[in-house]
């Protein structure tokens, strides 16, 4: 940036790092946390890449942009786009989350749905910005997004007194935070506030949509296109990430891994981290326990290891999908709720 004045902010500020000590117990760790990303603006990581991206595109002028999104990034670029003054155009899957279409809608966003997943929408947002006159803002086709998710890594390496976790898990769908937050250490090492380790990054994501998991496991430098992808946590349903040759190389360069969890498991872990600790994770941000679980039975992290796992979203967006029944009570059966607790 280089206009003050072209800064577009809807107050961001370090989103927190929480200790989790019952859910580490339950997983048979001493040293866990959570990064809770859902405390952003927005509700979710989505924030940071929206506020450096607008901002640049503000400065450079851009009146009109389009990006596909399955739900967050959608919903915090719309935002910033109205904060700023600027057309967003988003497309959409048309089975995406219906909050997140009605966030882009109240402000002022275009939202254009697709019969099919964001690789879809995005084929259509290349072929739209691919006649001129509109800003492609799709995931790495422009630099200032990933800029923004960039400072995630900063944060932490602050918070943790520039000492950073010895293992990073994160939900992975285009994978852009954790290429930003590998970026951000590689530039801290530079400068000599880093040491020469940095943690292992372990990828995450659902057995209905695990290309990146695929492809580490044989030992591939980019991923193949997953058939019938489906996963109830949304956000990560990506059956072919543009940056996927960057996450499986940072995954073999940091000593990583790649995971891939239930749908079962995720609705399970979203629950516990509700319950044990009062962090109310979205389901990509649940994945990312999940994971730790079962790596902890693979003997992928050691029980000694200081790991920090990142909740990309608030679970108030879309957790009615592991609400369970709830019994309704006439007005005059207090009696009852007495009895009964």
């Amino acid at each position: 940036m280089r206009r003050d004045d072209a800064v577009v902010s809807l107050g961001e500020h370090a989103s927190p790092i929480l200790p989790l000590r019952r859910a580490g117990e339950s997983v048979g760790l001493t040293d866990l946390y959570c990064k809770d990303e859902g405390a952003l603006p927005t509700g979710s990581f989505k924030a940071r890449g929206a506020a450096v991206g607008i901002s640049r595109a503000r400065e450079l002028g851009v009146q009109r942009f389009a990006m596909p999104s399955n739900g967050n990034a959608g919903s915090a670029w719309s935002l910033y786009a109205a904060r700023a003054g600027m057309q967003a155009i988003i497309v959409m899957p048309a089975v995406s989350p219906t909050i997140h279409r009605t966030q882009c809608l109240l402000a002022g966003a275009k939202v254009v749905l697709v019969d099919g997943l964001i690789n879809d929408a995005g084929r259509l947002v290349s072929r739209a910005c691919a006649k001129g006159g509109v800003y492609d803002a799709s995931t790495l086709k422009e630099p200032y997004r990933i800029e923004g998710k960039k400072t995630l890594g900063f944060e932490i390496a602050e918070q943790f007194e520039w000492n950073v976790p010895d293992v990073i898990v994160y939900p992975t769908g285009g994978g852009v935070g954790l290429i930003g937050m590998h970026k951000a250490f590689r530039e801290l090492q530079a400068i000599g506030l880093l040491g020469p380790a940095l943690p292992h990054f372990i990828a995450v994501q659902s057995c209905g949509c695990a290309p990146i998991v695929k492809a580490f496991r044989e030992r591939r430098d980019v991923s193949q296109p997953w058939d019938g992808a489906s996963t109830v946590a949304f956000g990560i349903n990506v059956p072919k990430a543009i940056g996927d040759f960057l996450v499986l190389r940072i995954l073999t360069e940091t000593g990583g891994s790649a995971i891939a969890v239930d749908d079962e498991d995720i609705l399970e872990y979203q629950e516990r981290l509700a319950k044990h600790e009062g962090v109310l994770a979205s389901l990509e941000g649940a994945a990312t326990l999940a994971a730790v679980a079962q790596a902890r039975k693979l003997g992928t992290i050691g029980a000694g290891e200081r790991v920090l796992i990142i909740n990309t979203a608030s679970g108030a967006l879309h957790s009615e999908s592991a609400c369970p029944p709830i019994e309704t009570l006439g007005v005059d059966d207090e009696l009852q709720i007495a009895r009964d607790h």
